[in-house]
C-alpha cells in the first residue's frame, strides 16, 4: 500500500516554472517506481515522467523533455517534478502515482500500469 500526496500547483503565466511535489506513504513506498500524470477537463490522462526505485533512471513524454524533471528523495519519501516554460496546453490536474516493481523494472507512463494514486494539484497555465 501507498498513500500519495501531491503539492505545489498553482496558477503562473506561460512561460513559467512551478515544481511539484508528492509525499509518499506506506510500507511498500520503496519498492515503487513512481511517475506524474495529468489530464485537463474533456482530455485523456497522460503520463508526463516516470522514475525508478532508486532515481537514477528516468523517462519522460516527448512533450516535456529538455524542460520537465522528475526526481525523487527516498531518504524523505518525496516524488518532485520540475517544471520550466510552461504552456497553457499543460493546464491541468497533475496526478502523482506508484506502482510496485523492481530495480530492473522498465518504466512506463501508461496510467493502467499504475496501482496508486494522489488525488492531483491544479496547475493553471494563463496567456
Amino acid at each position: 500500500q501507498v498513500q500519495l500526496v501531491e503539492s505545489g500547483g498553482e496558477s503562473v503565466q506561460a512561460g513559467g516554472s512551478l515544481r511539484l511535489s508528492c509525499a509518499a506513504s506506506g510500507p511498500t513506498t520503496t519498492r515503487s517506481c513512481m511517475a506524474w500524470f495529468r489530464q485537463d477537463r474533456g482530455k485523456e490522462r497522460e503520463g508526463v515522467a516516470a522514475v525508478s526505485i532508486s532515481g537514477y533512471n528516468t523517462l519522460y513524454a516527448n512533450s516535456v523533455k529538455g524542460r520537465f524533471t522528475i526526481s525523487r528523495d527516498n531518504a524523505k519519501n518525496t516524488l518532485h517534478l520540475q517544471m520550466h516554460s510552461l504552456t497553457p496546453d499543460e493546464t491541468g490536474l497533475y496526478y502523482c502515482a506508484a506502482r510496485t516493481c523492481t530495480y530492473y523494472s522498465e518504466l512506463v507512463l501508461t496510467d493502467t500500469d499504475y496501482t496508486y494514486w494522489g488525488p492531483g494539484t491544479q496547475v493553471t497555465v494563463s496567456s
